[in-house]
């Protein structure tokens, strides 16, 4: 099934010289740049991306929570405030510098993806995917420094939420349809 999916080039991979690797790796795999462009993101941007929904929080929240007790930490935030914290650390941290967006698109793009760039625990991701070549981040090391984890690149985790994600970096005339040469032999 061909779909889309958003990819964000943090500035810590723009930092690292990181991007042309990272585009390769997609390219050769045979998703399609449906769209690309280096930005600084607004903080307008970043909220939009990373949206302030209590469910989201929420869950975000309870999943540092049960990391922190599986690490033997006792936490006396909630998992709200907890949300809210990782929320504005991330926001800060994609505003932090230049990035590149990206649209993909090819056969199941979104799990494609995800598979070629690993775990967002980029300690534990195996060795031959982007965060596990790159990466060496935990998120014990991102709460000891106080920062979120440093993953390199953000990709969109299903349809619905790649379609909001790449409305809120792309407008509809900087979406491209074209075919790949190759496209015959890949699909």
């Amino acid at each position: 099934m061909t779909e889309r999916t958003l990819v964000l080039i943090k500035p810590e991979g723009m930092k690292r010289a990181l991007s042309g690797e990272i585009i390769r790796r997609f390219e050769q795999t045979g998703l399609k740049i449906v769209a690309i462009k280096m930005l600084t993101a607004t903080t307008d941007q970043v909220a939009k991306h990373y949206t302030d929904d209590p469910k989201w929080l929420e869950e975000v929240g309870s999943k540092s929570i049960k990391s922190y007790a599986e690490r033997g930490i006792k936490v006396k935030e909630s998992a709200m405030d907890i949300g809210k914290r990782i929320r504005k650390g991330l926001m800060d941290a994609l505003t932090s510098g230049p990035i590149i967006a990206l649209v993909l698109e090819g056969n199941e793009a979104i799990p494609v993806v995800r598979k070629i760039l690993g775990s967002t625990a980029p300690a534990k991701a195996d060795p031959s995917t982007i965060r596990g070549m790159y990466s060496t981040d935990s998120y014990s090391l991102a709460d000891e420094r106080g920062r979120p984890i440093r993953s390199i690149v953000h990709a969109s985790d299903s349809p619905e939420v790649a379609k909001k994600e790449i409305d809120v970096w792309f407008k509809k005339g900087e979406i491209h349809e074209y075919k790949r040469c190759d496209e015959d032999l890949i699909y």
